[in-house]
């Protein structure tokens, strides 16, 4: 189903990646021969329901020149804040400046710049369930293993019923016009946000939540990059 709306993606690669412990960001870090960033960038781009990207990067970033996209739809360069939710307001409030972008009506689909095995099927899954409906939605991960909470010395503190409770993943979609106000409503109040889900949390509502798939992974730590690798391999068997 071909929803009524345009989406422009929104990639978020101001990130530094202090926890890879690696010379350079961990977006620009190769994946089977190209960096993990052009591999999240692409997904988005390969998707029919996507009408341009837009990519929130730091300012003079030396690496992105290297970025190489096999597409014929725009991509726009917005510049990164210090946060993850800065680099998204940021990139929202650049597509006013875009002719073809409407605000009333237009949606955004957000995604992290290192989730490069995003599944298609995953994308339009997401797009075909919330788009027609007020509140967006994001893709998740039910929570399979035992919970704990943990005391300040590390030791375990209780168990965590793990009924209702999922990982958060990428893409989130949602309406251009709440989540820029939900956006700025928390950068104003000084809330923190971790994703814009919790940002239009916070603005009162509900997003939906639709299972992805287990590869959906975020490059963090050293071993995710053999871990992705492998993951696409299984991918491109399938196809």
């Amino acid at each position: 189903m071909k929803p009524s709306h345009k989406i422009w993606a929104v990639v978020v690669a101001a990130g530094i990646g202090k926890r890879m412990h690696a010379p350079l960001p961990k977006q620009y870090l190769e994946l089977n021969g190209v960096p993990v960033l052009q591999h999240s960038l692409q997904r988005l781009l390969d998707n029919p329901h996507v009408t341009a990207l837009v990519v929130a990067l730091r300012e003079h970033d030396p690496y992105w020149p290297q970025i190489r996209l096999n597409t014929k739809k725009p991509v726009l360069i917005a510049r990164g804040g210090d946060e993850r939710s800065d680099s998204v307001l940021s990139a929202l409030n650049s597509l006013q400046q875009q002719a073809e972008f409407d605000p009333a009506h237009d949606w955004v689909l957000v995604h992290d710049a290192v989730r490069p095995c995003v599944r298609q099927a995953d994308i339009d899954r997401l797009i075909n369930t919330v788009s027609d409906s007020e509140a967006g939605g994001l893709l998740a991960l039910a929570v399979r293993d035992t919970m704990k909470r943990q005391h300040a010395d590390g030791t375990v503190a209780q168990n965590v019923d793990r009924e209702g409770l999922w990982h958060a993943l990428t893409p989130q979609l949602f309406p251009w016009r709440l989540l820029q106000r939900a956006l700025t409503q928390a950068a104003q109040s000084k809330r923190a946000v971790t994703d814009e889900s919790s940002a239009m949390e916070a603005a009162g509502y509900a997003p939906r939540l639709v299972e992805g798939s287990a590869d959906n992974i975020k490059i963090t730590r050293p071993g995710d990059i053999r871990l992705a690798e492998l993951y696409l391999e299984e991918q491109q068997k399938s196809l």
